[in-house]
């Protein structure tokens, strides 16, 4: 078997960061989904799968966590032998922060899976945190829900996997346009702040519109200041992210932030993602606070 030609994505992340949730909106996608999976059958149910003709799933969608007591030992061998069967998994990482973990499982009042070994809940996440985290480096996406809705969660997922191409290796580049006033996305390798650049919001006939509008567009690059920006700005990362692919990184996450999410980093952050497609990178994107702003 030379390659899979359905995907294969593997959901993993910390427990209560909306997992579950995520592996739902796979199978609204059209993926088939199997949810507590075994690391060690993983390689066994991607290799029957690949030998279905005609299947009418788009891809395989497989939730794993640490219910498996020896989960990290058993995923390292069963990438192993998908790496044999020439199969390259994109791994989707969910997680949160610990403050809104533990709020979350008082909600639901559920204890957490590793929370019998250790003396407590905030224990117990601290100690996912650190195991998962070699798995997290691999990751293709990492998704932080502390600040998520369902519909965030669900938005983000069709978003990604509609506009990402489907390659089996690479560096995979996610731009995040966002409101310094919400917050800094957490997953950010690289934020740029944008609050230097003409605001449309001060003109009441574009305060209504986005960045994707057209109008706010041409605003936001009527400046030579803003055109002169986004040429330096465009020369430095067609130099910087071959350099990162060439180290083997799975994945550059960069946020482009204004005050409020809706203008100016949107408008940049459109622009860049069309630049990037045309040159050939992998790349997904999304508008954190663009409905906050």
């Amino acid at each position: 078997m030379s390659s899979i030609t359905p995907p294969v994505v593997i959901l993993t992340g910390l427990s209560g960061a909306g997992k579950s949730t995520a592996l739902n909106v796979f199978e609204d996608l059209g993926f088939f989904c199997v949810d507590g999976l075994p690391a060690s059958i993983l390689t066994a149910l991607v290799t029957l799968f690949a030998q279905e003709k005609n299947s009418k799933y788009r891809g395989i969608a497989l939730g794993m966590d640490l219910r498996q007591l020896d989960f990290m030992d058993q995923w390292l061998l069963a990438r192993e032998e998908l790496d044999k069967l020439g199969v390259v998994p994109r791994i989707l990482f969910i997680e949160a922060a610990t403050n809104v973990l533990l709020r979350r499982y008082a909600t639901t009042r559920r204890p957490h899976p590793l929370e019998n070994r250790v003396a407590g809940l905030e224990q117990a996440v601290a100690m996912e945190r650190e195991i998962l985290a070699p798995i997290r480096e691999q990751a293709d996406l990492v998704v932080d829900t502390s600040a998520y809705s369902v519909h965030d969660l669900r938005r983000i997922i069709q978003e990604h996997w509609t506009v990402s191409r489907e390659s089996a290796s690479g560096l995979r580049v996610h731009l995040i346009s966002f409101g310094f006033k919400y917050g800094v996305p957490a997953e950010a390798d690289i934020v740029l702040d944008l609050r230097f650049l003409p605001n449309p919001y001060f003109d009441e006939k574009l305060r209504p519109f986005s960045g994707k509008d057209e109008a706010v567009a041409k605003y936001v690059f009527a400046q030579d200041v803003a055109r002169e920006f986004f040429e330096k700005l465009q020369g430095f990362l067609l130099f910087l992210l071959p350099l990162y692919a060439k180290e083997g990184r799975y994945r550059l996450t960069i946020g482009f932030g204004c005050t409020g999410g809706r203008h100016r980093s949107v408008a940049v952050t459109e622009k860049m993602f069309t630049i990037l497609r045309q040159k050939g990178f992998v790349v997904s994107l999304e508008h954190r606070h663009l409905e906050l702003g």
